[in-house]
């Protein structure tokens, strides 16, 4: 399984730039201050910090333990969030390949990373000010339980659109989803009528829809699939 590495460099030059900036001393100053116990005095900016938790960085497995229960209290502060999803990535992209990046589910594997990446980003904002000893494997386990429920969503849309689909016994002819729904156009059914076209000839992922919907997936894939059932075949 190949899958597009540009979310990951993107977010590898944002960090580098971040990093060592002016922000970052102040940041790494607010961590000293309230987790003295992290001894982190000598350390200049976040970008050193985050240096400690690499294998060679020359901290034991209880303080790098420490410092991401820390990093997670204090995940309130959007720079100190930042460097905790920094830390994450190589956990987000295991996760992503423990679930074979959606296969057979999504096209594009690096769409699976991109909503991973999304997701863990609102796990921390959920997650912000808790104290949890073992920060790093609960925030990946918690992260694949989310996208396993996407991935399972994506599926169910996935079905839907291929029975919608299938909805055409004259091939080369005019579809008949296509005459139904033009039948239904500027009716009570209206909204549905284009969320279902645009989910069925245009292609366009249930996730994008609902967001241009402002509705949520679930509410959404209900909707149309309560649609089609009454409106469609």
């Amino acid at each position: 399984m190949t899958y597009s590495n540009d979310v990951l460099h993107q977010l590898r030059c944002d960090w580098d730039y971040r990093s060592r900036s002016t922000d970052s001393r102040r940041a790494r100053d607010r961590l000293n201050e309230r987790h003295p116990h992290l001894d982190l005095t000598s350390v200049p900016d976040m970008a050193a910090v985050l240096a400690l938790l690499e294998s060679r960085g020359g901290r034991s497995v209880i303080d790098k333990a420490l410092i991401l229960q820390a990093l997670l209290i204090e995940s309130g502060d959007e720079f100190l969030r930042r460097a905790l999803l920094q830390t994450l990535l190589p956990g987000i992209v295991s996760t992503c390949r423990q679930l074979r990046f959606g296969d057979g589910i999504v096209d594009d594997p690096s769409e699976t990373l991109g909503v991973a990446i999304a997701l863990c980003a609102e796990l921390l904002v959920d997650w912000a000010g808790q104290s949890r000893p073992y920060a790093g494997p609960d925030l990946l386990s918690a992260l694949r339980g989310r996208l396993r429920r996407w991935l399972l969503k994506e599926k169910e849309a996935r079905l839907a659109t291929n029975a919608l689909a299938a909805f055409d016994p004259l091939g080369e002819e005019p579809s008949l989803l296509l005459t139904r729904l033009e039948q239904l156009r500027g009716g009570p059914h209206d909204r549905l009528v284009r969320l279902t076209y645009a989910r069925v000839f245009e292609g366009i992922p249930l996730r994008a829809l609902a967001a241009a919907d402002h509705s949520s997936t679930t509410v959404l894939q209900r909707e149309l699939q309560l649609f089609a059932l009454q409106q469609l075949l």
